[in-house]
């Protein structure tokens, strides 16, 4: 009983160090709210994608990441750029350098292909991983836009 109840505050412990738990404060973990908007325009089955983290503080992180889904699967043979990588069929992680308390990031860019050529596609956007630091409004680091191929940018 003693190594079950050791291993669950354990896990419990890493998660709440990850962000992934309300009490992780407790345990001295810096605090940040990460933030990230930008812009998509489909055309023809590709996908421009433009995004800008943000730090609103109060503390900085050393590194994070942002993951991308999309509700249609990449082509097969994507082109990422550096930082990035592929993790799964509708799934892009990319890697956001460190960011200093209320401070915005550098833009990442990226160009993927949709497998065919949907008329439409919803793009959801989230904090893969936020460096240890808890972040207690996730509201605005979870962005949810529906792009239609028109041609035309849709903010989020």
């Amino acid at each position: 009983m003693r190594t079950v109840r050791g291993i669950a505050g354990t896990v419990a412990g890493l998660a709440a160090a990850w962000g992934l738990a309300p009490g992780a404060a407790a345990l001295g973990a810096p605090e940040a709210d990460l933030s990230y908007h930008g812009a998509a325009t489909l055309t023809g089955g590709r996908l421009d994608v433009r995004v800008t983290p943000r730090n609103h503080g109060p503390s900085a992180v050393p590194e994070t990441s942002v993951l991308l889904r999309w509700s249609r699967p990449l082509a097969d043979g994507q082109t990422l750029p550096a930082g990035c990588a592929r993790s799964g069929a509708r799934v892009v992680l990319c890697r956001v350098a460190a960011l200093a308390a209320d401070d915005a990031g550098e833009e990442i860019r990226l160009r993927v292909r949709l497998r065919g050529a949907p008329s439409e596609v919803r793009m959801d956007l989230d904090t893969a991983w936020s460096g240890g630091a808890v972040d207690r409004n996730r509201d605005n680091d979870r962005q949810r836009v529906l792009v239609l191929d028109t041609g035309d940018e849709y903010h989020f």
